[in-house]
């Protein structure tokens, strides 16, 4: 029987962010339009576009750049994927109750409905990345969203090194993972490390792709935020990873760019039947995943 395909395009914003979070906002919805315009179905905003990077310091003001969800974002952003017909996924800094705050991403259908959202699920706390200061690890699990265009799963940043929550979001029958991310290179590091870290960045997704036979979209924000001493410089190199792991779509490290590219649901399912990692995996013995460390 041949295969069922079915095709739609994805698109991803990268973009530099300013100090001022409605004009970060009005950047953002301009950019939805324009990937709408250039064929997109489905489109990604880097993580936490509405402000630049605030989890560079502990500092209690900017939890004043929280918001709640459904809120002044979602709207502007559901009014732009409305009038162009587009789904739109969004991270944003939740404000979920007083002193409860989180990593979200929301994903607004394109009628412009509040389809879900997924709250980051993996914080880390490492120099210039102090998100444990503001954010409450997500407790929605690894979510699907089904759109008219294609089912996605979302998660974000952080997570994208976790082999277990691609898969966990992957078993669930997305056909395209998105992670809406803010990575960088620490100024005192670039030139030692830097080259090794993007690279092991661009490799651990791939590998989701691969391993799981899915797409995967890495969209990442551009630009030097913070003093010279103590910011970072955003890496930029958003991509798109087919089935197979091939680079299909690719963004450059220092410029704002949108990226559109087609994926395919027989192209998943072709690398699957080839590649049968879900038919062979071994969920008997996987309990000892469940351990924080077995020697």
């Amino acid at each position: 029987m041949p295969i069922d395909d079915q095709r739609f395009r994805i698109g991803l914003v990268q973009m530099t962010c300013s100090t001022r979070p409605e004009e970060n906002l009005h950047k953002a919805v301009a950019r939805i339009r324009d990937a709408a315009a250039q064929g997109a179905q489905i489109v990604c905003l880097q993580e936490l576009f509405r402000s630049q990077y605030f989890c560079r310091e502990e500092n209690h003001e900017l939890f004043n750049l929280a918001e709640s969800i459904p809120g002044p974002s979602t709207e502007a952003i559901a009014k732009a994927a409305k009038d162009c017909g587009v789904v739109v996924i969004a991270s944003l800094f939740e404000r979920r109750a007083p002193g409860l705050y989180h990593n979200t991403a929301a994903v607004l259908d394109d009628e412009g409905n509040l389809a879900g959202i997924y709250r980051k699920m993996h914080i880390p706390d490492d120099p210039l990345y102090y998100e444990k200061f503001y954010f409450t690890p997500g407790d929605l699990g690894f979510l699907n969203f089904d759109t008219r265009f294609g089912r996605v799963g979302v998660l974000v940043c952080w997570d994208q090194w976790y082999p277990e929550g691609a898969r966990a979001t992957a078993l669930l029958g997305a056909n395209v993972l998105f992670y809406p991310t803010a990575i960088g290179w620490h100024p005192q590091e670039k030139s030692q490390y830097g080259e090794a870290q993007l690279d092991a960045w661009r490799t651990i997704q791939r590998a989701h792709a691969i391993a799981n036979g899915i797409y995967v979209a890495a969209v990442n924000r551009v630009g030097f935020e913070g003093s010279p001493e103590s910011g970072l410089e955003f890496w930029g190199n958003s991509f798109v990873a087919d089935p197979f792991g091939r680079v299909i779509a690719q963004a450059s490290s220092d410029k704002e760019e949108i990226l559109v590219t087609e994926c395919s649901t027989a192209h998943s399912e072709e690398v699957r039947r080839n590649w049968p990692f879900f038919r062979d995996r071994r969920i008997d013995a996987y309990a000892p995943l469940l351990e924080r460390w077995r020697r």
